[in-house]
């Protein structure tokens, strides 16, 4: 799986800076110089991302016709252009680089639209996996079970009999790296021998190592 971004450009030296960071942080891009054919495009695949050219002729159209169908998640809007601020707010632009365009400016802008990006692909991704995990609960009680999938907010589980702790603390191992994972955590939902697991988040480099772990394993395609 991998990330797309469209530029709606006809600016070459624009193209050019675009195309190198986004290549940088790993998005694919598609250029397209007439707006009414970005149009088309859009209306047959899927973006993460379109970077708007509002100098080019034609794009006040394509901007509300973006504005008018798309979901609040995606695409995600990026406008650049001479206009005012608030005309490109107005238009629907989640992140603004004015130009001409500086290459800071793009790669802090372009980076925060990547992690905004990847917040929302991987908010709802569950990677399945097959490994052991310690449960620990009630002081010096511990159960070992087994670990069905993990997303950055909680894990599924499967263990011989029906938990009966609310609150626990979690370690297992990620499969493929160094790194352990220790978590405390609230048992959502238990039927039978299975059972659902929010995370607390600690606000530690723990919470950060997972969600790097999870984007390498996304990209990856691995089951």
């Amino acid at each position: 799986m991998t990330l797309t971004s469209m530029v709606v450009s006809r600016d070459w030296q624009e193209v050019s800076v675009l195309e190198c960071i986004l290549g940088g942080l790993h998005i694919g891009v598609d250029v397209e110089r007439d707006p009414e054919r970005a149009e088309a495009k859009l209306a047959k695949s899927k973006f993460d991302a379109i970077i708007v050219d509002c100098d080019l002729n034609g794009t006040k159209h394509f901007l509300r016709i973006i504005k008018t169908h798309r979901s609040s998640s995606v695409p995600l809007i990026i406008v650049s252009g001479s206009s005012g601020r608030k005309q490109l707010r107005d238009a629907g632009a989640n992140f603004i680089f004015e130009k001409p365009i500086s290459v800071d400016q793009a790669v802090h802008t372009l980076s925060a639209a990547r992690n905004c990006i990847m917040e929302e692909r991987l908010r709802y991704h569950r990677q399945v996996l097959n490994v052991p995990v310690t449960l620990r609960y009630g002081g010096k009680q511990r159960l070992d079970a087994e670990l069905l999938n993990l997303s950055q907010g909680g894990v599924g589980i499967q263990v011989e009999h029906p938990l009966r702790a609310s609150k626990l603390r979690l370690s297992f191992a990620l499969p493929s790296s160094k790194r352990s994972v220790t978590m405390p955590g609230e048992v959502v939902w238990s039927r039978g021998g299975r059972a659902g697991i929010r995370f607390v988040k600690t606000g530690t480099d723990v919470d950060r190592d997972l969600e790097l772990w999870l984007e390498r394993r996304y990209f990856q395609g691995n089951p």
